[in-house]
């Protein structure tokens, strides 16, 4: 099948125009001729994909597997993407997939960073750890014994015992010691403020608005901050309702593609 492309302008080269390809697959039933579609778009975004997987190079994970958590994530935007929300794919698929590749490092990296040297000792530690098991089950290897097997210093054998602490945090879940209420680490934090999440992206924007002309700062003020409908702002500025939607739609687009050439 044809990849869903064209020769449109965007604010990537590598970014395809699937937006009638995606008017279509929100209408198809599931079948066949739908999951060729769908598999389309995905192939003509791949490039994006692998992009945003670049930026996450030298850091410990391979280029190949970061490319697949990429893939993932892009997958996972394309079967969630509305059209009909007005928002271009990219601005969609691009904070999805940066945050697949995100989870990826949070779920299987170090919960900590520890330099290359420690992570060797780290490692050095596990097996002399393991080997010295098999071999005495009556008590946990000491630091002199460590040392011993693997060739160690007792201070470098520390520092790997510490790194393998270190590799896995403790889940917020977990009791206390010395509790005896099943108090854990979680009730002891406060709740997090719903509005850090915005403040990245009203940073993002508050430039972009800024340069906007004066009128449309006032007409995007008017519906986002002062929750008033398009008629009210219609009235309010002595302009057709009709008027008001284009602007705020135009705003809102340039405003967009503006922080996405900036991000990239």
């Amino acid at each position: 099948m044809q990849t869903p492309t064209s020769a449109k302008k965007h604010t990537h080269d590598d970014a395809p125009d699937t937006a009638e390809a995606f008017r279509r697959l929100a209408s198809m039933p599931p079948g066949p001729e739908r999951d060729a579609l769908r598999d389309g778009i995905v192939e003509a975004w791949l490039p994006m994909a692998d992009r945003l997987a670049g930026r996450f190079r030298s850091r410990g994970e391979s280029f190949e597997d970061l490319r697949q958590v990429a893939a993932l994530g892009l997958v996972k935007a394309v079967d969630r993407y509305d059209p009909e929300r007005g928002h271009a794919f990219e601005s969609y698929a691009v904070p999805t997939v940066t945050g697949e590749i995100k989870r990826h490092f949070r779920d299987h990296m170090w919960t900590l960073h520890v330099p290359r040297r420690v992570q060797d000792l780290r490692n050095r530690v596990r097996s002399a750890c393991q080997d010295l098991s098999q071999t005495s089950c009556d008590h946990r290897p000491t630091v002199a014994e460590i040392a011993g097997h693997a060739g160690m210093s007792e201070e470098d054998v520390r520092a790997g015992l510490e790194a393998l602490e270190s590799f896995s945090a403790l889940s917020l879940d977990a009791e206390l010691p010395g509790s005896e209420d099943g108090y854990s680490l979680s009730d002891a934090l406060g709740s997090s403020d719903p509005a850090l999440d915005t403040v990245v992206d009203r940073e993002a924007v508050r430039a972009r608005l800024a340069a906007l002309p004066e009128r449309e700062r006032a007409i995007l003020y008017m519906r986002f901050f002062s929750d008033m409908t398009q008629s009210r702002i219609a009235e309010e500025l002595g302009i057709s309702q009709m008027h008001v939607s284009r602007l705020i739609s135009r705003c809102c687009g340039q405003v967009r593609e503006q922080v996405m050439r900036d991000v990239a």
